[in-house]
């Protein structure tokens, strides 16, 4: 599979799908290092109410994210693209250090650098307080399987 890096602008359907797969199964490995090389060096974020610039700041960012989510799976879906952007939605699952499970839903908005590397990314994130038996996301931990249902499969 390839990495998020390796696919460039311009997209064609084909191209964004495969870009918004590898980001996801990046972001399924909890890796903080690994998702942030498929930002560019001075990328910008705002993630709900967070604005962050540059890896460092991504890889402090989600180090923290995952500390206190765990169980983090995340599933994301193609929703449009053009020559170098990418919308997404997206929802993923997540167990607080309480116990209480959530799930929340986003929607992205991406715009790539020539070499493929993100340079802009715009979150949406809505957490839903959700029981343990409402999860949809039951993969081992790390990369969804090929052969499970994806985001658009399991939201009608």
């Amino acid at each position: 599979m390839a990495s998020p890096a390796d696919i460039r602008p311009p997209f064609t359907r084909e191209s964004a799908m495969q870009k918004v797969r590898a980001a996801e199964d990046a972001w399924n490995s909890r890796d903080p290092q690994r998702v942030s090389l498929a930002y560019s060096i001075d990328s910008e974020w705002r993630n709900r109410d967070v604005f962050l610039r540059g890896r460092d700041q991504i890889v402090h960012f989600l180090s923290g994210k995952w500390t206190l989510e765990k169980e983090y799976r995340l599933a994301k879906q193609l929703w449009a693209f053009s020559e170098n952007r990418i919308a997404v939605r997206f929802q993923y699952e997540y167990q607080t250090e309480a116990g209480s499970w959530f799930r929340a839903y986003g929607n992205e908005n991406w715009e790539f650098d020539p070499d493929g590397l993100m340079r802009r990314r715009e979150a949406s994130i809505n957490d839903h307080a959700i029981d343990v038996s409402e999860r949809k996301f039951h993969w081992p931990l790390g990369v969804r399987p090929s052969d499970d249902p994806g985001l658009e499969e399991l939201v009608k």
